[in-house]
């Protein structure tokens, strides 16, 4: 990670929402779900926070680094229609190591969708999918 990852440093994202990302479309083959109204899905607002907090690590990291989303804690205020632009606001608020965390928020025009913190680890993939892939040759010995 790049010494140019401080606190205070911000991103905005727009993002325009189609149909397929509400909630009826998350888990189609679950008849409570579907019938459930076309509205933005809280965990795809939570996708997109990651997404741009994600953009903003990126010109922060050396090369062959990454991250993963390892908390969130935001609130989903207010309804979104598909066809709705959400503005997503994040900042870095602390640099611990290899761990970031940002404040969140998601307004559609309207109002003020969803709120909060979310954190990243900084890793190598390298080593992150070598990891993955022992896990992977564990989880064949048990099938």
């Amino acid at each position: 990670m790049k010494p140019t990852l401080k606190p205070g440093l911000t991103h905005r994202f727009a993002y325009k929402v189609p149909e397929n990302k509400t909630v009826p479309y998350t888990y189609p083959e679950a008849p409570e779900i579907a019938a459930m109204p076309k509205v933005f899905a809280t965990g795809n607002m939570i996708i997109l926070m990651e997404w741009t907090c994600t953009q903003l690590l990126g010109k922060h990291l050396d090369p062959g680094e990454g991250s993963l989303g390892v908390y969130v804690d935001v609130s989903h205020l207010a309804a979104t229609l598909p066809g709705q632009t959400v503005t997503v606001d994040v900042e870095c608020t602390e640099v611990a190591g290899p761990r970031v965390t940002f404040r969140v928020k998601a307004h559609d025009g309207v109002d003020v969708i969803g709120e909060g913190r979310h954190e990243r680890f900084v890793v190598m993939w390298d080593k992150f999918n070598a990891r993955l892939a022992a896990k992977a040759a564990k989880v064949k010995e048990f099938a």
